[in-house]
């Protein structure tokens, strides 16, 4: 594979004269591509790792120790993983022929936007399968699903460097072409080229998914900047253009779902999804009528 940052330019330009992103104008469009831009700044392959978050911590304490801060978007990759993990430390298929990969991405969002980095990788996820004709959907608030199957996974962690700057490590762990998967995955798992009856092409579709974190990214920090001029006008914040497209793609509105912080060693109730609040947050119903929003966490589809 010869992914590059110069691959990925040329292959944006191309994308985003066809991309189908509601809500802008052609003078805001180009704003956001301006925002998130810096997505694929440095590209860095490998054959093998351990874990990509990992060498990314790496590269942020080398650049420190030179004096330097990591490029902000800079993009690890590699065809394989060893030690990979999502969420609550559970063990992560990373065989060759998927897309595993970690982006970093510098704290400079404000608190209420900062929430919204998993929703926008998701939805950057999600928007990059459906392009393949497929319907892809998000399920609250970091699995994109293809026909009830899981086909990729979001982990996104805060990391302090030992100087005290942060970023945000976005990794993304999405099955394309590696179809064989462990015993205990074959009925909940699905790949890409099992739902198109073929292998696609692995670096086309990196630079496809890299093309959308740019605009996912681009469009979160320009519902911030419009956010802040609108605070400031009339002392309201309208509601963002990111989190509306994350919420038209996600078929977790009105599921009777189990709920915990770890579903799986430990679920905690049962409810019905009745929405979102524009903060991520997942609004639920109790048997008994009450009402719940849950910040963290994950469901189980009933």
């Amino acid at each position: 594979m010869s992914l590059s940052t110069r691959s990925i330019s040329q292959f944006r330009q191309d994308y985003f004269i066809s991309a189908d992103v509601p809500f802008f104008s052609d003078r805001d469009f180009q704003k956001i591509i301006r925002y998130g831009a810096p997505v694929g700044s440095v590209i860095e392959h490998h054959d093998q790792l351990d874990r990509c978050m990992l060498r990314l911590k790496q590269l942020i304490a080398e650049s420190e120790a030179r004096g330097e801060v990591l490029a902000a978007g800079t993009v690890v990759v590699a065809d394989t993983l060893s030690g990979s993990s999502g969420r609550f430390d559970r063990h992560w298929h990373a065989p060759p022929g998927g897309a595993w990969l970690s982006l970093a991405w510098p704290d400079v969002l404000l608190p209420e936007f900062t929430r919204l980095l998993p929703f926008a990788v998701g939805l950057a996820c999600c928007r990059t399968i459906r392009a393949y004709q497929l319907d892809a959907r998000l399920k609250w608030v970091n699995d994109i699903l293809l026909g009830g199957k899981k086909i990729a996974g979001i982990l996104c962690e805060t990391f302090f460097s030992r100087q005290g700057d942060a970023y945000h490590l976005l990794g993304t762990g999405i099955n394309v072409n590696n179809s064989n998967f462990p015993v205990e995955l074959v009925t909940s798992s699905t790949c890409l080229a099992d739902a198109l009856g073929h292998d696609v092409d692995l670096e086309e579709f990196l630079a496809r998914f890299l093309a959308e974190m740019t605009l996912a990214l681009g469009i979160l920090h320009h519902d911030e900047a419009l956010a802040l001029q609108q605070v400031c006008q009339d002392g309201q914040s309208q509601s963002g253009h990111l989190f509306r497209l994350w919420e038209q793609l996600c078929d977790s509105g009105g599921r009777q779902v189990e709920f915990g912080h770890d579903v799986q060693k430990k679920p905690l109730y049962q409810a019905v999804v009745t929405g979102y609040d524009e903060s991520g947050g997942l609004i639920m119903q109790l048997a008994d009528g009450r009402r719940i929003v849950e910040y963290s966490g994950e469901i189980r589809y009933l």
